[in-house]
């Protein structure tokens, strides 16, 4: 007799071993048709699994995140298939789930093109039509070495042969396609409906570049048509929004070939990143912080010391002078820990903030960069707190209200909170593991915030909390961070000296608000689709004029505005004041005034706001004071 519990605690007795499967069935017809996968006692499961114990059990359908998942890597297998099928001499490689769909890598004669990729779509609607099953085999190692040999598919009998030789592996076949796969994967073909390929890269063999050049296939599968649709549209969305595309046309910033992974910023651009800096300059000073600055360059020891040398050495940056090896920062802590040793520090003035827009290093791959969203030169709004482990809940509550603020001003309102917590890897005794991973939680909730767990996912010393905002088109985006980490302080000897006269070492909590300026820049360019608010635009007004009978007028007009702090321009070219309006709009300049006889005769301005609303004839004062208060409230418009 096996005993199946569900979810909703109910139980089932079968008299003998039983399949997922069977399980859905006996509950109804529309669960089983509905059925990919299963999930016994926190494992997910073929369809096909079989329990001959007691087990819990749920079953994974189209609706749950795992039956996602389990259709994004079936379809990654259905592409492979379709790749096979049209193009024999392709070999495939891997094709694991990314976010929102998959990918696979192939080496083949000649590049992939994007007609190729219609083919290879067209095919793959034709084998899930026929709707195939999924069968799933065991075979031990070297056999499975050997079978992949006689197939000619060289890459695949590498990976296996990397296997430990005592292990089995799965393989699962459709049709007449064999793969290697630990799955779960969908009962059949059919199951796989909703999906697009997008488009074709080039990837090196297991990363290296040493390697050959292989051919990447992305696309996206998803439960439904309306899931899919939305998914595209939302891309189509997206390429308009493009931060890339935005920057060059609007002269904000380029990416050179002659420093690639770093960001040549114009003066549009310039202005525009020294308002956020200037802005979060300010939320450090409203709320304790002590902003410092510390050296770009550090000794190789020192790195040595912090563990960074063994875990990030390939994506540092190194040099030497005068025999000594240095590195340069690819990240703030370890210099805010040596100006904290400076001098004896007291348990009262901990807590102690410090912040630094510090410009880190990173030797970021080639082919993992993308714009300013991802470089290797960036600069962090870095903030490190050396604190009492009391006062850690605290430090939460003040960081994630303020963390809402400066989030809202820059127009992102919805946040999602999650809470990772102790890796199977760590130092440190459980309890203060339990009194770290509490404190964070308590200050969440303390703040008022739904949040949700990510076991195992802290840090190996510390558990963090990471804070997500969602954009105008529902891309997540994590940009804020606070992290407990008593490590660091022990590896550099940080102390205080507390209440009781001894020396202890202090907590250090790792935060960023906005994170890196660069990607965050890039996203609010994409959250606004260049028409960045009256508040941070690099150009606030232009004045123009409609003959040069106006120019001595409309100089006048923009000295007054520059010298009430606005930032202004002048067009007073003899063009056509159509032709001038229509150039500054596409530019997304928030403000136009424009200056004709009129205006000029009564001492007034007409005002044109960003998306052609005309808001007619003022004078400069109430002008003045309508910008004013559109930049005080931070608008979006």
């Amino acid at each position: 007799m096996v005993q199946i519990t569900l979810p909703d605690g109910s139980q089932r007795d079968f008299p003998g071993p039983v399949t997922v499967a069977e399980v859905a069935a006996s509950i109804g017809s529309g669960l089983a048709k509905a059925a990919l996968a299963g999930k016994v006692d926190g494992k997910v499961v073929d369809a096909s699994y079989t329990m001959d114990a007691d087990a819990k059990l749920s079953i994974i359908t189209a609706k749950d995140a795992e039956g996602l998942e389990v259709i994004r890597h079936s379809t990654a297998h259905l592409l492979a298939y379709a790749v096979k099928q049209l193009f024999p001499k392709a070999q495939v490689t891997i094709g694991p789930v990314i976010e929102n769909g998959f990918f696979y890598d192939f080496s083949f004669e000649r590049p992939f093109t994007l007609e190729d990729l219609a083919v290879i779509e067209k095919r793959m609607t034709e084998l899930a039509a026929k709707d195939e099953p999924v069968l799933r085999r065991v075979l031990p190692r070297d056999e499975a070495v050997a079978y992949f040999k006689g197939l000619g598919e060289h890459y695949k009998a590498e990976i296996i042969a990397s296997i430990p030789a005592n292990e089995d592996v799965s393989l699962y076949r459709e049709g007449d396609f064999e793969d290697l796969c630990r799955g779960p994967h969908v009962p059949s073909t059919g199951k796989l409906r909703h999906f697009k390929l997008m488009k074709v890269a080039g990837a090196y063999w297991r990363g290296d570049h040493r390697n050959e050049m292989l051919q990447r296939i992305y696309g996206t599968a998803w439960a439904s048509k309306e899931d899919l649709q939305q998914h595209l549209k939302m891309l189509e969305e997206a390429e308009k929004r493009d931060h890339r595309k935005l920057g060059r046309e609007l002269d904000l910033f380029h990416i050179d070939e002659y420093s690639p992974g770093t960001v040549f910023w114009h003066p549009k651009g310039w202005t525009l990143w020294q308002q956020v800096e200037q802005y979060m300059r300010q939320v450090y000073r409203d709320n304790g912080y002590q902003e410092v600055k510390g050296p770009q360059i550090l000794d190789q020891s020192l790195w040595e010391k912090t563990g960074h040398w063994d875990k990030y050495r390939e994506n540092m940056f190194v040099t030497e002078s005068e025999k000594r090896d240095y590195a340069l920062k690819p990240m703030n802590c370890p210099g805010h820990i040596l100006i904290f040793k400076q001098g004896i520090k007291s348990y009262r003035e901990l807590p102690l903030r410090f912040g630094e827009f510090g410009q880190c290093h990173r030797n970021e791959p080639t082919g993992g960069l993308h714009g300013i969203m991802r470089v290797r030169a960036f600069t962090q709004d870095d903030g490190h707190i050396f604190c009492t482990e009391e006062q850690i809940q605290s430090e939460v509550v003040a960081f994630t209200t303020l963390l809402q603020k400066v989030y809202k001003d820059f127009g992102f309102t919805n946040i999602i909170y999650k809470l990772s917590t102790r890796p199977e890897k760590r130092i440190g005794s459980e309890e203060s593991w339990d009194r770290a991973e509490n404190a964070l939680a308590e200050g969440l909730r303390a703040s008022g915030c739904d949040f949700d767990y990510l076991p195992g996912e802290g840090a190996f010393y510390g558990p963090k909390i990471e804070y997500t905002l969602k954009d105008a088109i529902g891309r997540p985006w994590q940009c804020g961070t606070i992290q407990v980490d008593p490590n660091l302080p022990e590896r550099l000897e940080a102390e205080y000296v507390g209440e009781d006269g001894a020396r202890h070492r202090p907590i250090m909590l790792h935060r960023a608000i906005v994170g890196s300026l660069e990607r965050f820049i890039g996203i609010l360019i994409e959250e606004t689709a260049g028409a960045i608010p009256t508040w941070l635009a690099p150009v606030q007004v232009v004045v123009l004029n409609i003959t040069d009978a106006q120019g001595e007028y409309a100089q006048n007009v923009a000295k007054t505005l520059l010298n009430q702090g606005f930032r202004v321009q002048t067009d007073l070219r003899n063009e056509k004041i159509t032709y001038k309006i229509r150039e500054h709009s596409m530019q997304k300049v928030p403000y136009l005034v424009v200056i004709g006889d009129k205006e000029m005769a009564s001492g007034a301005v007409a005002v044109r706001a960003r998306g052609g609303q005309d808001l007619g004839v003022m004078s400069l004062e109430d002008f003045s004071q309508k910008i004013s208060a559109d930049i005080a409230r931070k608008s979006k418009t």
